[in-house]
């Protein structure tokens, strides 16, 4: 028997720390049964909110106070049906099945929750335990038409079942596909065939397919650790480092410290971090930084096949960006051994360009046109190296000057003049003045076009705006008339030039 309050403060010394303990153990006890017990007026205030909430379609809210009802009084064979059909409504089988057993125990001829039972249990693919619930109905109910028709699917589903196992066991992963595709119209919370659909997946080497079926597989278990790191490992593989980021990122938040996913993290994040940061300083023509980041894609990932590929094509760009062409030909190579994409042979044809293979440059870009008819790039491409090539039978200003052709203008002036003054005509005498001359004036067009924005740009597209053809078809220069025509009578250096 509970002392008084007023005894127990009577204690002194020691006795008085005792009688402090047993003051808060009695209070928690009161205030424990206070909370667990519920007036049925609070119980029925639950049972109504929640209804209205259902009604809503805001089924969180509604479970809450159904949760609430429950807790109030958990024998209610009819408060534990409907937030097993809120559970059910939610996605949670494993919560339902329990709510619907419970109130079996409590009403066994509740014949309503034995059949959303068979239902869930013939919708997870737990064929044996849906015949049990269904059987019994019907032994009840025998003209139950929706129970009828869910108990006809089941002894053939069990047949395709077993039958799927033999074509996986022999490794007939495309039938066995189409058949799991067909039981899951019938039971589409099954993990056992969402699992075994996924597996056959990346046996036909169509991992996409299979991450979907592993989303809904982690769903249904509401695993949060193994699940997403199976995801992560499948998005990792097929080249989808930042999604697999994403996907480790998850497991983490359920345990910091998983044997799996933390190692995994690391090396993930480092790699995940330089494709981040290649790609950045590609579009921000950073190609220097684009091509430090792509090399260490390669040095953090030896092994893993796509994940090097984007590496390669990181770089098989940037190498061309920054006009180092035989290192960009090497990567752009590495990368179509993978895999052949329209946009790495497009880049391959750039850096063939760049080392004036035009026939070479003409067969990568079709080759990105064989990939995908409509690519705009290959089209412009071909066009350009075909002009190019015409071009090089011409002359090249870049060429003459020295220059790259990513040279700024700053550059072309400072090039010019040091070609100039080493071209210049009154250094030279007798044949190799006439040599001197005809340089000079290519020195001079060459600034000229480089340094005007327009004429550069129409040089940079395969037309030469100085060429007196091109300026008859309308092509720029000066309207037909010789670029140096008031040079063609006569050496056109009879006066002296002079350099600041």
């Amino acid at each position: 028997m509970a002392l008084p309050l007023s005894d127990l403060l009577m204690f002194g010394g020691g006795d008085k720390k005792l009688a402090a303990c047993l003051l808060l153990l009695l209070l928690e006890l009161f205030l424990e049964g206070a909370e667990s017990s519920a007036s049925p007026a609070d119980i029925e205030n639950h049972l109504e909110l929640g209804k209205e909430f259902l009604a809503r379609g805001q089924l969180s809210d509604a479970l809450t106070h159904y949760h609430a009802a429950v807790e109030g009084d958990a024998n209610n064979y009819l408060t534990l049906f409907k937030r097993g059909t809120v559970y059910l409504a939610l996605g949670k089988t494993r919560f339902a099945v329990q709510d619907f057993s419970r109130v079996l125990e409590l009403k066994p001829d509740f014949t309503a929750a034995r059949i959303q039972r068979g239902v869930v249990h013939m919708k997870s693919g737990e064929y044996g335990q849906a015949i049990v619930d269904f059987e019994q109905v019907l032994q009840e109910e025998p003209n139950n038409g929706l129970v009828l028709e869910h108990y006809s699917r089941l002894a053939p589903a069990q047949e395709q079942w077993s039958l799927v196992q033999q074509l996986i066991l022999h490794s007939d992963h495309q039938n066995a596909i189409g058949m799991i595709t067909q039981l899951l119209e019938i039971s589409p919370w099954a993990v056992p065939f969402r699992q075994a659909r996924s597996d056959a997946y990346i046996a036909v080497n169509d991992p996409l397919s299979a991450i979907a079926d592993l989303r809904q597989v982690n769903r249904l278990t509401q695993d949060s650790t193994e699940g997403h790191y199976n995801i992560a490992q499948l998005l990792y593989t097929i080249g989808h480092a930042t999604n697999a980021l994403k996907e480790i990122r998850e497991c983490l938040k359920f345990d910091p410290e998983h044997k799996l996913c933390f190692p995994f993290y690391k090396k993930l994040r480092k790699v995940e971090k330089q494709l981040v940061n290649a790609e950045q300083a590609r579009e921000e023509k950073q190609f220097a930084d684009c091509i430090s980041a792509g090399e260490a894609v390669l040095r953090h990932e030896p092994v893993e096949t796509m994940i090097r590929y984007e590496g390669h094509k990181v770089l098989c760009n940037c190498y061309t960006g920054d006009e180092q062409f035989g290192k960009a030909l090497q990567q752009c190579k590495e990368a179509l051994d993978i895999m052949k994409d329209a946009q790495v042979y497009c880049d391959r044809a750039e850096a063939l360009l760049g080392t004036e293979m035009y026939d070479d440059a003409i067969h990568s870009y079709q080759a990105a046109l064989d990939l995908e008819e409509s690519n705009t790039r290959a089209k412009e491409g071909i066009q350009r190296a075909k002009k190019l090539q015409k071009q090089s039978e011409r002359r090249d200003y870049y060429k003459i000057l020295g220059v790259k052709r990513s040279a700024t203008k700053q550059e072309i002036v400072k090039a010019y003049r040091k070609a100039a003054q080493k071209w210049h005509p009154d250094n030279f005498r007798d044949e190799e003045k006439k040599v001197a001359e005809k340089k000079f004036i290519d020195i001079a067009a060459a600034k000229e076009v480089l340094t005007d924005p327009e004429k550069r740009r129409q040089f940079d597209n395969g037309e030469d705006p100085l060429d007196p053809e091109a300026a008859q078809r309308g092509g720029g220069g000066f309207h037909g008339e010789h670029p140096f025509g008031h040079f063609q009578h006569g050496s056109p250096f009879q006066f002296k030039f002079h350099f600041n």
